[in-house]
């Protein structure tokens, strides 16, 4: 059996890192499908982060469109991570017409495209993987005659005209203002404070073999994982009552000498 452990742990910076929840599942588990059970403990618990809204910070295999939106709507959670970029041509040509730049009009079920047009079209469905999406489609009369078609559509078929699938609303919204945030300053700075779990997992295999289980089944192994968890956190608690302090992430000998070389 293969097995994959997730630890999570508070990020102050007066107060040592402990963690408050250890998630061990088998291996062809995808990371967002352990989310929601991570707050629901955290909540049972009364360790959910934050007082208002609280912030937690992930890796992009721990968050989705809907899981931004269901961990805030259920737990008042704000999951800042790197969301899944915008494959479409639109996104990565400049200049390209992709869906932020739609003007999107949920309550009158109607998508306003950059030049002003509006769609014709509009319908619930479900894509290939089961998510309910909105299907949007633009009159065949105004993307034909549109100046700025080739920003937009591109197609080989004699009918053209541009269409959009997107995220039900809380969803759709929750991922635009994801995308947003990652362009900021404020979320390079927030996001850096991840670090110190890639360094708890570190420490955990080096001291204490947290990749190699020592039993067979899932329950000796979480056991097992619990352990180690807390033996970290004595030992954090130990180097803080010491006054040491915190280790910084560290940078390879490799990644110091081509530092000065990178471009701007």
């Amino acid at each position: 059996m293969h097995l994959t452990e997730g630890l999570i742990e508070t990020c102050d910076e007066d107060l040592p890192n402990l963690i408050t929840h250890v998630e061990t599942t088998t291996a062809p588990e995808v990371d967002g499908a352990v989310t929601p059970r991570i707050h629901q403990a955290l909540q049972a618990q009364d360790l959910l982060p934050g007082v208002n809204t609280g912030t937690h910070l992930v890796d992009s295999g721990y968050l989705d469109a809907d899981l931004m939106a269901r961990s805030r709507r259920d737990y008042n959670v704000d999951l800042l991570g790197p969301t899944l970029a915008n494959r479409h041509w639109q996104a990565q040509e400049a200049g390209g017409f992709d869906q932020s730049r739609f003007r999107i009009d949920w309550d009158r079920q109607q998508a306003t495209c950059p030049l002003g047009k509006q769609s014709t079209a509009w319908s619930s469905m479900k894509d290939r993987h089961g998510s309910r999406v909105i299907k949007v489609i633009f009159s065949t009369r105004d993307c034909a005659s549109c100046p700025s078609r080739d920003r937009c559509v591109r197609s080989s078929q004699k009918v053209i005209r541009r269409g959009l699938l997107l995220r039900e609303r809380e969803a759709y919204e929750a991922l635009q203002a994801g995308r947003a945030r990652e362009q900021t300053e404020e979320y390079q700075r927030d996001y850096r404070r991840r670090a110190g779990i890639e360094g708890s997992l570190s420490r955990a295999v080096r001291r204490c073999g947290l990749r190699r289980a020592r039993y067979n089944g899932l329950v000796k192994v979480h056991l097992g994982n619990l352990l180690t968890a807390a033996a970290l956190n004595l030992v954090r608690l130990v180097e803080w009552l010491d006054g040491t302090a915190k280790p910084k992430t560290r940078i390879s000998a490799f990644s110091r000498l081509i530092g000065p070389c990178l471009p701007a």
